[in-house]
């Protein structure tokens, strides 16, 4: 049993104290090992809990094998995606179905260790936090180029959005049930938790950890995903590009500028010469700043056209953990849009 100060002002029931939240696609190789170390610390706490595991769409034996785990685990839980809708709208059903007073996420890879939860739980206790990061102490497991890419990343959105921004903290924190409740009262649209989780400014703090190789299988994150989520984290908290965009296009008019005065200084000086290479060079650098310019105000009009459709980011097909709820279109005291039930639930 863990020993923590609890909070005598708290009187709500909960139906568990803590929920594992872990986003999982094409993990079959890694589960055994994930539940080999995982249930003997949750069980190790002494506390009710449930882990929630959400199949993003995988197209392995994830799902089948999560229904047997559940034979001799009941406090496992899958939450089935209709398809593959991409970590975070995995990580986002997750927590939208978490029912404990605080919530871990964890990937499933165990580049995380889960031996930490329990340390995460204590410090959110002891000190009355609402949000506890884990922080790598270092990248020495991670190649050259991601160690630099990753300080790049960190010091860029530190720039853009902020110092509150943990730097090395990933997605392996705990939430409380207020930073939940937050979270969930945002409008449906693709989130970067990363750094949507600091923004609220809620009491937090850290704890340290050495990042492992994945157990098995083969990353879900490669150059492509890394890149789109940092175009993502910069879009969707900071105008910093437009900015740049009209930067951009005071530069083009003083060079723009420059160019007439010297055209005219020439041709009053009488020594005029066709000036083909200097007419395409400013016609391109025109060119290039404008398809720059438009292709910033896109992104960012694509994520509002994304907000104003009002789509959800994720489709849940199956909840076990909910299996006595009425059938689809039958009113019933249940979660909020997102939390579902047996039957096909929409959320974000």
């Amino acid at each position: 049993m863990i020993d923590v100060l609890h909070d005598p002002t708290d009187r709500i029931e909960y139906a568990v104290e803590l929920s594992v939240v872990i986003p999982m696609f094409n993990e079959e190789e890694a589960l055994p090992a994930l539940v080999g170390r995982l249930r003997p610390v949750l069980d190790g706490t002494g506390e009710p809990y449930e882990v929630v595991a959400v199949d993003d769409g995988s197209t392995d034996r994830t799902a089948e094998l999560l229904l047997e785990l559940r034979a001799t685990w009941p406090q496992l839980r899958m939450v089935r995606l209709r398809r593959n809708s991409g970590h975070q709208a995995a990580l986002t059903a997750g927590l939208h179905h978490a029912r404990g007073r605080y919530a871990a996420s964890l990937d499933a890879d165990l580049q995380d260790p889960p031996e930490k939860i329990p340390e995460m739980l204590v410090l959110a206790r002891s000190r009355r936090l609402d949000i506890v990061y884990g922080v790598r102490a270092n990248r020495s497991t991670d190649t050259g180029f991601k160690r630099r890419t990753a300080g790049a990343y960190y010091w860029l959105m530190r720039r853009l959005v902020g110092n509150h921004v943990p730097a090395q903290a990933g997605d392996f924190r705990l939430l409380s049930r207020n930073a939940l409740d937050a979270l969930k009262a945002l409008p449906d649209q693709p989130q970067v938790y990363r750094l949507l989780v600091p923004w609220f400014g809620f009491p937090s703090g850290e704890v340290t950890y050495h990042r492992d190789e994945r157990v098995a299988g083969q990353t879900k994150y490669p150059l492509r995903k890394m890149i789109l989520l940092a175009v993502d984290s910069i879009i969707s908290f900071s105008v910093a590009p437009l900015r740049l965009a009209t930067w951009l296009g005071t530069l083009a008019f003083f060079v723009c500028l420059g160019t007439l005065v010297y055209t005219l200084a020439v041709y009053a000086a009488g020594d005029t010469t066709p000036g083909w290479a200097s007419l395409i060079i400013a016609v391109l650098f025109i060119g290039a700043v404008q398809l720059i310019c438009l292709g910033v105000l896109g992104e960012y009009i694509g994520r509002i056209y994304t907000v104003v459709q009002q789509r959800p980011t994720y489709y849940v097909a199956e909840d076990t953990g909910t299996a006595t709820a009425p059938a689809m279109g039958v009113a019933w005291p249940g979660p909020r849009r997102g939390q579902g039930s047996r039957q096909d639930s929409v959320g974000g």
